[in-house]
């Protein structure tokens, strides 16, 4: 049972969860509305260091540990919006990070999958994922520009960091028709990319530029 204090800061976290999804995600053209519902349900505030629990609906990211970061809520949505999801998909993510795009991903997909380079942050995610009752996610740690062949093939793939190329593996473990978002360009600028598989061919869509924390790997930056 919550206590009165409890309920009063859901309350708030809840009202502050709309305003986010109407102020920087409706005003700034996110249309698909099984997106704007799942960014609407997760409590991002239980994603974030308690510490930071007042800024967790902020347009803005957040240092989460491990010199890494929990993405602003408007990327986290129009990243998610490019997959295209639909309920019956398959879904690999690069850089579990704090769980929280997972999750979002967990509540549109039938089954998710993330590989994250810090030990810390996947056991921490893996933990809070569970509490919070997502069962249809399964996290490793590793490196995540070799993907995970052993789930593949994947309808979506989505990088939450940002590499210098496109990661051969990643667009090898897309099934047909499926789609890898993916931030591509310097360490500390990249432009958003989509890349999708038709035919056995790929083509590549760019939607501006944005900044993640280096993809560190066999296929991405050899250091942080």
């Amino acid at each position: 049972m919550f206590s009165r204090k409890e309920n009063n800061q859901e309350e708030n976290f809840e009202r502050l969860r709309l305003e986010m999804v109407q102020s920087q995600l409706e005003r700034r053209n996110i249309r698909d509305q099984r997106v704007l519902e799942a960014m609407g349900k997760v409590p991002r505030h239980r994603f974030v260091p308690e510490r930071l629990g007042s800024e967790a609906y902020e347009d803005h990211p957040l240092p989460i540990g491990e010199g890494q970061t929990i993405s602003q809520p408007y990327m986290v949505a129009i990243m998610t919006e490019l997959l295209e999801l639909r309920g019956g998909e398959r879904v690999l993510e690069i850089g579990t990070g704090s769980g929280y795009q997972l999750a979002v991903l967990a509540e549109l997909a039938r089954e998710v999958f993330s590989v994250e380079r810090f030990g810390p942050l996947a056991d921490r995610s893996r933990a809070l994922l569970r509490e919070l009752g997502y069962r249809n996610v399964e996290i490793r740690n590793g490196d995540g520009t070799l993907g995970w062949p052993e789930r593949a093939p994947f309808d979506g793939i989505i990088v939450t960091a940002g590499a210098p190329r496109i990661p051969p593996p990643l667009v090898e473990q897309l099934s047909e028709g499926g789609r890898l978002v993916v931030p591509v360009g310097e360490e500390r600028h990249q432009e958003l990319c989509r890349v999708v598989k038709e035919g056995g061919e790929t083509r590549k869509e760019y939607f501006g530029g944005c900044v993640f924390v280096p993809l560190v790997g066999e296929h991405g930056w050899d250091t942080a």
